[in-house]
């Protein structure tokens, strides 16, 4: 399998636990990660919803024509909007959808990215209790992490199931048995039952 490649979009105000716990649990898995930023002013250093600094690694614009295996989308309510506002995210996402790739979004995102702009209509996606009024009650999930294998589309509901969020899109991109290379040592909470999940045929 050749190494998964991985596009976290960023912007001011972006939940740092949900994009931090990603970043960290995609590099433990040998994925090639690529963290950019949304900002309207191309800043690469952005602060977080909590006043946490992160760096990004470039600018969205500067990657905007590349291929990536999964495009992830932290929450945080300014943070989604300002994702939400951007033309080019919503035009990276489409593309990557029209490619067959993976979209994942956590927290506020799910709703103020993507059922705003109705990039997965028919989707059944999860998302923070506080903007879960924004999806139509048939697709919504209450699910700490809802995996839509038909649409390719991961979706989570805060700060609280990132890890579970971040662990699931190894899962998905790198099978069971990477997942639980990553998760064991990890000490997940043990009434995920990843041993089972992860280990049995």
């Amino acid at each position: 399998m050749s190494q998964q490649r991985i596009l976290i979009c960023m912007a001011p105000g972006s939940e740092e636990i949900e994009a931090v716990t990603v970043i960290d649990v995609m590099r433990r898995a040998g994925f090639d990660v690529t963290v950019a930023s949304a900002a309207p002013d191309g800043a690469l250093t952005l602060t977080g919803s909590r006043g946490v600094v992160i760096v990004c690694d470039t600018t969205l614009a500067a990657v905007a024509d590349q291929p990536f295996d999964c495009v992830v989308l932290p929450g945080g309510i300014d943070g989604a909007r300002c994702l939400g506002n951007s033309t080019l995210v919503t035009e990276i996402i489409k593309q990557h959808q029209s490619d067959q790739a993976w979209v994942a979004a956590i927290c506020a995102a799910p709703a103020l990215v993507l059922q705003r702009h109705q990039l997965f209509p028919r989707s059944h996606m999860s998302c923070h209790p506080s903007v879960s009024d924004q999806i139509p009650e048939q697709w919504l999930s209450r699910r700490r992490v809802m995996t839509d294998y038909d649409h390719r589309l991961i979706t989570s509901q805060g700060p609280g199931s990132a890890m579970e969020f971040a662990i699931e899109i190894v899962h998905v991109l790198g099978g069971k048995k990477l997942a639980w290379q990553i998760a064991e040592p990890m000490m997940p909470l043990p009434q995920l039952h990843y041993e089972k999940k992860f280990t049995e045929s």
